[in-house]
């Protein structure tokens, strides 16, 4: 495996694949990498003749007073990594290379109305900042397929309907969340947990399986079963900042008649933000 720094080199490579007619999947992380990263790669692998894998920790999809300064660093391990897992290439960018006028009045992607509620409504401008970034990392490694993880279910969404709005000729594929054996959804921010937290933290992932259950079941007063929710995270210990029944193609709001729904959450808890989904798909 190669590590690449500069967008210049990584064109280079990125060319030669190309003009051998090879397929090129691309998984862009920030690092800290965990099994449910893996899994990308090796999932990239059988759907590609190159893997590219991206760190960078991006700044401009941090809010103030998020934890930008303090996101979790360790190259060196995730370099091995991905080495062990058979990764062609890791491109590790700095600032310079994916921002050259600087970040001030840099040029932002958005795309408007799903960036803007669930997390987009408790963090303005993060979906933006996720928009610019990828954009900006196609375009570096000018990928056939990426991959992206489900537990970021809104990102992946955004994503999608960013490269149908722009025409990037890229395929977005999700691949299912990675779970810890108790439920937890893996995330790099799992490392702010400390003890007492991380024996909690599954009580997000249980409270959207009982909605899903209750949806299954033939619920539909979803303003209760989110109510309920919210005040049982509370007393877990959660900060919560939403729990929402939402339609599963496109987030918006669903209707009785709906049999495919994603049921949202994000809370704190500690200094931990957690996010998770859990999907529900009815035979109509």
């Amino acid at each position: 495996m190669k590590t690449i720094y500069d967008t210049h080199s990584l064109r280079k490579i990125v060319q030669r694949w190309r003009n051998n007619e090879e397929k090129i999947a691309f998984v862009p992380t920030m690092g800290n990498l965990h099994e449910g990263h893996l899994s990308l790669l090796s999932e990239a692998r059988g759907l590609a003749d190159r893997t590219v894998v991206s760190i960078f920790v991006n700044p401009i999809q941090f809010g103030k007073g998020e934890d930008y300064d303090n996101y979790p660093s360790t190259l060196k391990q995730d370099a091995q990594k991905l080495s062990d897992k058979g990764a062609d290439i890791l491109f590790a960018p700095n600032l310079q290379q994916l921002y050259p006028g600087g970040m001030a009045e840099d040029t932002r992607v958005t795309v408007p109305s799903l960036s803007d509620i669930l997390c987009g409504k408790f963090r303005p401008g993060h979906f933006s900042g996720v928009a610019t970034v990828v954009t900006k990392l196609f375009f570096s490694v000018l990928p056939d397929v990426a991959l992206f993880g489900e537990k970021d279910y809104q990102q992946l969404l955004v994503i999608k309907r960013m490269v149908s709005d722009l025409c990037i000729p890229v395929e977005i594929i999700g691949q299912p969340i990675v779970r810890e054996s108790d439920g937890l959804a893996m995330s790099s921010r799992n490392s702010y947990l400390n003890v007492e937290e991380r024996t909690k933290a599954p009580a997000i992932y249980r409270e959207l399986s009982e909605i899903a259950d209750k949806l299954r079941d033939g619920e539909r007063d979803f303003a209760k079963l989110e109510t309920k929710a919210v005040e049982s995270l509370k007393q877990h210990g959660f900060k919560p900042e939403y729990v929402s029944v939402r339609r599963l193609e496109d987030l918006e709001a669903p209707g009785d008649d709906d049999t495919e729904f994603s049921v949202l959450a994000a809370a704190w808890l500690g200094s931990a933000r957690l996010i998770d989904n859990v999907k529900v798909q009815i035979a109509s």
